[in-house]
Order: C-alpha cells, then sequence, then structure tokens
C-alpha cells in the first residue's frame, strides 16, 4: 500500500483524502501538512492522518512514499521540484504551474530523480468522458472537425480567498473549472496550436460576473471552442463533431450521440469516483504499472496553452501556443 502525504486540506484536499481513504487497495493517505493543524485534528483523526505544519520536514520522513499537493498554484512547481529531489513521488493538482518553464522545471525534476509525477485532471476519469472518447475511437463520426467546450460554475466565489486571487487564478474561470474543460477537450484532438481569446469582465471579488471565450486551433487542424461563465449555474459540456455525426457529453454519466437522419441516441453510463480513479492510476504508475495517462508534454502543454489563452485575452491578438 502507497504511503501519501496531503499538502493543503482546503475544501479538494478533504475530497482528495475522503475519496481515496478507505477505497482504494493501493494507496491511503497517512500524514497531512497544514500551516496550522489545529483547526483540522478532528478530519485528522477521523480519517487517520499525522498532521505535521512543516513541508520540508515531511520530505524527509522515510514513511511517507509521494505527496499529493492541493496548494496555491504558484507553489506548486517548487514543491514538485523539492518533493522529487526528496524522492518523493507527485500528484500535483492543476495547473501544474503558472507558466512553461516551472511546468518543464518540474517534469524534468521527476524524469532526473526517475519519479512518477501526476496533475489531477479527474474530468478525464468521468465515466461520460471514457465513453466519448471510446465513441470517437470506434471511427463512427467519421473524420472529426471540431470539439466544443463549456464550463459554468456559479459557486466559484464561494471557495478559498486565494482561488480569487488574479495572480493565483487568472482568466476568470480559466484556472478553476475551465481548465478541466480544456483538458478534456486536449484528450480528445491533441495538443492546442493556438489560440484567440476574448475575456469580458463585468464583476470581480467574491461575486465574479466574467465570460470566457476562446476560439482554439489544435495541431492536427481540427477547431475548437472554449467557453466558461462564471455567473450562470454549474453547466458542463464536451461536444464533438465528425462529418458522420456527433457525441456530446451532458454531465458525468450522460452522452447524445447523433447520427445523419436526425437519429439521436441517448446513452447512460454508470457514475464512478472519478477522483479515485485518478489517484488509483497514479499509484499504479507508481508500482510500475500502466503510465499515468496525462502525459509529461500535456501537462507542459496544458500550462503553455492556459498562458497562451491569457495573453490572447489581454492582447487581443491571435497566439501561438
Amino acid at each position: 500500500m502507497i504511503r501519501a502525504a496531503i499538502v493543503g486540506l482546503g475544501w479538494w484536499g478533504k475530497v482528495l483524502v475522503t475519496s481515496v481513504q478507505g477505497k482504494s487497495q493501493h494507496i491511503k493517505f497517512t500524514h497531512g501538512v497544514l500551516r496550522n493543524p489545529g483547526p483540522l485534528a478532528e478530519f485528522a483523526a477521523t480519517h487517520g492522518l499525522m498532521l505535521v505544519s512543516d513541508y520540508e520536514e515531511l520530505l524527509t520522513n522515510p514513511e511517507v512514499d509521494v505527496v499529493v499537493l492541493a496548494t496555491p498554484h504558484s507553489l506548486h512547481a517548487d514543491q514538485v521540484v523539492a518533493a522529487a529531489r526528496a524522492g518523493k513521488h507527485v500528484f500535483c493538482e492543476k495547473p501544474l504551474a503558472m507558466n512553461g518553464a516551472d511546468a518543464n522545471r518540474a517534469v524534468d525534476a521527476c524524469a532526473l530523480a526517475g519519479r512518477v509525477l501526476a496533475v489531477g485532471h479527474n474530468k478525464r476519469f468521468w465515466a461520460s468522458m471514457v465513453a466519448l472518447r471510446d465513441v470517437v475511437a470506434s471511427g463512427t463520426l467519421g473524420n472529426i472537425l471540431h470539439i466544443e467546450g463549456n464550463s459554468s460554475n456559479q459557486n466559484s466565489g464561494n471557495f478559498a480567498a486565494w482561488r480569487e486571487n488574479p495572480a493565483e487564478s487568472p482568466g476568470g474561470g480559466l484556472m478553476g473549472s475551465g481548465i478541466h474543460i480544456l483538458d478534456a477537450m486536449v484528450s480528445v484532438a491533441g495538443p492546442v496550436k493556438q489560440v484567440f481569446t476574448q475575456l469580458l469582465e463585468t464583476r470581480g471579488g467574491a461575486d465574479p460576473r466574467d465570460t470566457l471565450t476562446a476560439v482554439l486551433k489544435f495541431s492536427n487542424g481540427i477547431s475548437g471552442t472554449l467557453a466558461a461563465v462564471r455567473a450562470t449555474p454549474m453547466f458542463w459540456r464536451v461536444h464533438v463533431f465528425g462529418d458522420q455525426g456527433s457525441v456530446e457529453s451532458l454531465s458525468e454519466t450522460s452522452l447524445l450521440i447523433r447520427r445523419p437522419g436526425n437519429v439521436i441516441e441517448r446513452v447512460d453510463v454508470n457514475a464512478t469516483n472519478s477522483v479515485l480513479a485518478e489517484m488509483d492510476a497514479f499509484a499504479h504508475a507508481v508500482l510500475g504499472g500502466a503510465a499515468f495517462p496525462i502525459t509529461p508534454s500535456d501537462m507542459v502543454g496544458m500550462v503553455k496553452t492556459c498562458n497562451a489563452i491569457l495573453v490572447s485575452a489581454e492582447t487581443g491578438q491571435s497566439v501561438i501556443v
């Protein structure tokens, strides 16, 4: 059983722990790192965590095999590098870094140390996205022409304050929920080559009301659009269009498949614990099994694509990734 330490026990850090603890046969959380462990003593006791306040101290602990980072975005790269140098495997929540240079630095440190690096994009593991990729791979949609994604999150103003800090989470809804849609699109269409972005902001602070729209050109020639709206109820959509049909994921468990002649098929799939699935995939890679499905190239490419989207939003110009 792989022994993991969770670094950061905010909202999502707790989700990671509760999704894995007592459910995975491959990994369990044994330690947690918090600057002020006191308020979470009860949570730690419930889930069998030993809490410490110093990250560097944790990295010297031989009873910890891997670290799981659920910390502010700007901390990720340095924390990944420190963990790799200490001989720890790393699961890092998205985004891996705030710029391409730091993303490369994190990837290179893990490669040099021979440690596994994984990035948390649990929507890749949604049952509907697995089914959607299977439909695309089957070839029944014909030549893939276009892919659309939308992620709206009315709750985005209810999280920790750092998530509303433009330095930590720039681009409106991009770094919160939009990046999950973008990764889901990349998992179907491959890397993005060029972007053009519009970001409209009508209110900031605790009640963000902004809309981000990005026009994408993928390296394989497929076109795409990405939208993120933070003032409307939660919504998820990934829609892949081919010249013989389309397939659309509208939730974690539902698909619509459209065929020529206005034939529409609804497919419902069983829900899975997507966070547990991605953590088990990480554990399998650590144990010498299949590589984590998000490649280092994808990890760096995602950071560079997000940066290109931000530059385009600021300049009003098309940007090559």
